[in-house]
């Protein structure tokens, strides 16, 4: 088990497998590995935070205080998903002693598979984000070359990605330039169009992102209507908001309920759509506009979100431990 200390007490432990196990030999591998590091951390209470079921297949014999579930997406939609995972999912609702979403709509295809289920839809770093407004921002070198306008993707580039859509805007729009942020997982990086004024850049670290993103005229969220996007709340929406960057977004259910609705985002369903969106907003007072895009962000934090979540979290212990009054949230908290 690689262990990185992260601060605050954090630590992340790794899995380092041999190649060539089989599929029951890395259950049974990451099973002993588990438990060796559980038993470092003594008697503490035990919070299991789970991101995904597929990790009760290693840790289901455990017990803890209190058991999280954290349904970010709906991963049995992705692509390559495994087949056990549906399954895998039911067994976790009925584990759980508190599940969280990551968005409303996600909460409103759960909400009745569990009696104690909330929405959480993505808080924003507003400090590390509006960076990109910094007038000292630095530009960063593989990007200073490009032109504007400049519209701008980042995150995983994978088959929730209108690729088509790409190709026909940058068709268009051959005077724009398309920077595009983010690892190829899941797709063949063949697919995806090659054109002059399309920029596949790869991933950054987290950190640079603001120096990205403050170059951007407009914030592109390309995102294909199908099964791994139906029930998508993505993080980016407010992330480009607080780099005071103006969005275009396809009609996704969770940008336009939160963002689309009362015109924070301009939503768009076709190629055609997507020009004549952002040149409005090429346009449009950008002051006037970034005055009500900080009224909405004020809205919702970080802290805020995890003062909610530390609540719930907390009575559901308390509702584990109802013969124990003064207990509280422990220390130690296992994340899978």
């Amino acid at each position: 088990m690689r262990l990185s200390p992260r601060g605050d007490g954090v630590r992340v432990a790794v899995p380092i497998l041999p190649h060539g196990l089989s599929e029951s030999a890395k259950v049974f591998a990451q099973r002993v590995l588990v438990e060796k590091q559980l038993e470092t951390l003594g008697t503490s209470r035990r919070i299991f935070w789970y991101y995904t079921p597929m990790a009760l297949l290693f840790s289901r014999h455990l017990e803890a205080d209190v058991t999280v579930f954290d349904s970010m997406d709906e991963l049995s939609a992705f692509k390559g998903a495994p087949p056990e995972l549906r399954a895998l999912e039911d067994e976790m609702m009925a584990r759980a002693d508190v599940v969280f979403t990551g968005g409303h709509s996600l909460y409103e295809a759960k909400k009745h598979r569990h009696d104690n289920i909330h929405a959480f839809p993505s808080s924003i770093d507003a400090v590390h984000f509006g960076r990109g407004r910094s007038s000292d921002r630095v530009e960063p070198a593989d990007q200073a070359h490009i032109k504007g306008p400049r519209l701008g993707f980042f995150g995983v580039i994978d088959e929730r990605m209108d690729i088509d859509l790409v190709r026909e805007v940058a068709e268009l729009r051959p005077d724009w330039s398309f920077v595009m942020i983010g690892p190829v997982v899941k797709i063949d990086a063949a697919d995806l169009p090659k054109l002059p004024n399309v920029h596949w850049i790869g991933g950054r670290d987290y950190k640079q992102l603001p120096d990205y993103i403050g170059g951007w005229n407009i914030g592109f969220m390309p995102f294909a209507l199908n099964e791994s996007t139906r029930f998508i709340s993505p993080t980016k929406t407010p992330e480009f908001l607080a780099a005071g960057v103006p969005v275009v977004s396809t009609p996704i259910v969770d940008v336009v309920r939160s963002y689309g609705d009362d015109n924070h985002v301009a939503i768009a369903a076709d190629a055609r759509s997507v020009v004549q969106a952002a040149e409005e907003l090429l346009a449009m007072d950008r002051d006037a506009w970034l005055h009500r895009v900080d009224k909405k962000l004020a809205e919702g934090s970080w802290d805020q979100t995890f003062e909610n979540i530390y609540e719930l979290v907390a009575k559901a212990q308390l509702s584990r431990s109802a013969s124990n009054e003064g207990a509280h949230l422990g220390k130690d908290t296992f994340s899978v």
